[in-house]
């Protein structure tokens, strides 16, 4: 005989779970928002208790805003899980605007049935995730819907930042004699999730690199003289390959890459061997391209390569004049080929 839920009481993080009522706007709702997501996001702003915040910029800034969902599956991975990687991911965002992020608001689908036990855990990591970045969550939303008709949590994440008057960063930017900077290795993310889904073994577990990039942009911004970084992107869905079209689209120019200074793990090269993909178009999460002007280049390396998060950093190519606007690739057998958009998904719920 099922036991009745009381609302009224703390909730059972160890035993219970998502039902219908916590999505109904009710006690029930109020019982799950007070007892898991205000606990784990708690501020100033969120503590209002209405249904948006009243945020301030510094003086002088503009409004940079990005929105994302996160639909991944499985949603624990090695490295990292949904809640970490939608906060990560929308920071990200923001950041490869040159805007230093702020806030972010948190939309919660979850499917009835979920253990609540794995949802704070998915909460936990998020709100740590946000106190890393020096973000708040200020406000969001909770929908619960019919078992079966979802996949345990999906989340959306819209983040707020704040970006100095005359800084423009972006993909139209990128000029003939541009250098091309990575700050890591490629496809970490995407074959993690990859050999999770597949039970593929390694003698070392390959971890998703998923992290929030803020520290790292603003430190390489600071190296270098403003206007001197023309364009960041963070190379997630489609990957490497796939960001450098949609740069070389946007500023109507070609690229060559140096297949060699392209840094990618053995475990990494060896499973897209195996699966028959490129790592030029696995997705990546903690990752990103940089082009700078060529007289800062060597300055804005060596910042990259200082912070934790591009000590792997390297430099990858230039930005060549093309009217056909295309990414070709100087391999390693000293030839080129032409480095393609990606045609399709290869690893479909990734992010």
């Amino acid at each position: 005989m099922s036991v009745k839920p009381d609302y009224t009481r703390p909730l059972d993080i160890k035993r219970g779970r998502v039902d219908m009522n916590h999505g109904a706007g009710g006690r029930a709702t109020a019982q799950l928002v007070s007892g898991l997501f205000a606990r784990a996001f708690d501020n100033p702003a969120l503590r209002q208790g209405n249904d948006g915040a009243a945020l301030d910029l510094p003086a002088g800034h503009r409004l940079v805003m990005a929105t994302d969902a996160h639909v991944i599956s499985p949603l624990f991975f090695p490295g990292g899980d949904i809640g970490a990687l939608s906060v990560h991911g929308t920071v990200n965002d923001v950041a490869m605007m040159g805007a230093t992020p702020l806030y972010l608001s948190a939309s919660f689908i979850l499917e009835e049935g979920f253990p609540l036990a794995d949802l704070q855990r998915i909460v936990d990591s998020m709100a740590h995730a946000a106190r890393e970045a020096g973000v708040a969550i200020v406000t969001g939303d909770t929908k619960v819907v019919e078992k079966g008709k979802g996949d345990g949590v999906f989340i959306a994440t819209t983040g707020v930042g704040a970006l100095p008057a005359g800084r423009d960063i972006g993909g139209a930017r990128a000029r003939p004699g541009d250098v091309l900077l990575l700050s890591g290795t490629i496809g970490d993310h995407g074959v993690a999730i990859l050999s999770l889904r597949e039970s593929l073994a390694f003698e070392t577990t390959i971890e998703s690199d998923t992290a929030s990039l803020n520290g790292l942009v603003a430190d390489l911004l600071a190296a270098v003289p403003e206007g001197a970084v023309r364009c960041l992107r963070d190379p997630t869905r489609g990957g490497l390959g796939t960001t450098l079209n949609e740069i070389a689209r946007q500023s109507g120019v070609g690229m060559l890459l140096d297949e060699a200074a392209i840094p990618t793990r053995p475990q990494v090269e060896a499973a897209c061997e195996l699966l028959g993909l490129d790592p030029l178009y696995i997705a990546n999460e903690g990752k990103l391209v940089a082009v700078v002007d060529a007289a800062h280049a060597e300055a804005a390396l060596a910042a990259l390569r200082r912070h934790p998060l591009g000590a792997q950093a390297a430099r990858i190519g230039t930005v060549q004049e093309d009217a056909q606007r295309f990414v070709q690739m100087a391999t390693r057998f000293g030839g080129r080929r032409v480095v393609d958009w990606l045609s399709g998904e290869p690893l479909p719920r990734i992010c």
